[in-house]
């Protein structure tokens, strides 16, 4: 029975990893720069290099490790 727990637990952890490494690594804005068409939140030419593997395998083994617990306790 202290599987899904501890699943529950390491699989919102592997999400608050990914939520912070993609918002928390860099300023989402600069507020003194009002010389902006459309101000927005969204950083000049970031990409998609925050959603690759490099920077998120640790979230999403987390993840991954918390599913597998999630399914071993649900058919335990």
């Amino acid at each position: 029975m202290w599987e899904i727990p501890v699943g529950v637990l390491l699989f919102i952890c592997g999400l608050l990893f990914l939520f912070w490494k993609a918002l928390g690594q860099r300023r989402l804005s600069d507020p003194h720069k009002l010389d902006q068409e459309s101000p927005t939140l969204e950083p000049r030419r970031q990409g998609l290099r925050f959603l690759g593997l490099n920077r998120n395998w640790p979230g999403l083994g987390l993840m991954a490790v918390g599913a597998i617990l999630l399914i071993s306790g649900a058919f335990a």
